[in-house]
């Protein structure tokens, strides 16, 4: 019974170092993006992700923060990984941006989205709304132990009946999710090619264990992740795109081995911006 208790303890402070890298890097979005004024450009929006969040004690990535601007939200003629990392495009007036950044802080890794607009812009607000279904329909159905590839597939239908386009597909693997874990703390992490390399090695290490066991720490839409989903910690980023106009969340969400249903899976923390949003247009 004491080691059972002392394993719930582990989990819950485990849980809580996560959702305080989640919160310090939605906080980081939340502050550039209030920032951000027209002619300011990818790079620089990138920069100032890094600069706010070094100035709080980020010293390690999974990847490296991005931002993308007008059309580049929806990935517009993305064919190669290049096209992801930030450029000189400039920020404009009604235009929609993403912020993207995956800090590791004390150990604990969080990867989020953040999708916003300077000034008003219906098309992206109403993409915004329509995400809810899908946070709704990811938790539902991992609850029930559905296949990844099998609710990869009911997100792409739930987004053809919404009149939108599938733009996760564009992600490396067509990745909708990955896992994140904890990774061991350094004074100095490089990186290669923008992503931590403790960070890589520990989902390589992942995939190693997965091929194993039959399973993939990415869920996409191939025949390795048509597998139930794998206890853990999913960072999850469904993400729509409608005549070049792009809007995305990406937060954790937790995937436990209870027989509980509420207790097998449930997103790591719900007072993010896009669920308050949410809740105050209900």
């Amino acid at each position: 019974m004491a080691t059972a208790v002392a394993s719930k303890e582990q989990r819950a402070t485990e849980l809580e170092g996560f959702r305080r890298v989640q919160r310090l890097a939605y906080e980081c979005a939340e502050a550039v993006a209030a920032g951000l004024e027209p002619g300011i450009t990818e790079r620089e929006a990138a920069r100032m992700q890094r600069e706010w969040l070094r100035a709080r004690g980020v010293r390690d990535w999974f990847h490296l923060p991005f931002a993308w601007f007008g059309d580049r939200t929806a990935f517009t003629d993305f064919r190669i990984p290049l096209q992801f990392f930030p450029t000189d495009r400039r920020l404009a007036p009604g235009m929609p941006f993403i912020l993207d950044l995956a800090p590791v802080y004390e150990g604990y890794t969080a990867d989020i989205g953040y999708s916003g607009s300077l000034g008003p812009n219906p098309v992206q607000d109403q993409l915004m709304a329509d995400l809810e279904a899908h946070r709704e329909l990811i938790l539902r159905e991992v609850r029930e132990r559905r296949p990844l590839r099998e609710i990869y597939e009911d997100v792409d239908r739930l987004m053809v009946r919404q009149g939108y386009a599938n733009r996760h597909r564009a992600y490396p693997f067509g990745v909708i999710a990955h896992k994140v874990d904890r990774v061991k703390r350094r004074r100095w992490s490089p990186n290669l090619f923008g992503f931590g390399t403790q960070s890589l090695k520990g989902l390589a290490a992942d995939a190693l264990h997965g091929h194993r066991e039959g399973w993939s720490p990415l869920w996409s839409p191939y025949r390795f992740s048509d597998h139930p989903p794998q206890p853990g910690l999913w960072a999850v980023e469904p993400h729509l795109g409608f005549r070049g106009t792009g809007a995305k969340f990406e937060e954790i969400l937790v995937v436990t081995d209870s027989r509980d249903p509420e207790q097998s899976a449930f997103w790591l923390d719900d007072d993010l911006p896009h669920v308050r949003r949410w809740a105050e247009d209900q």
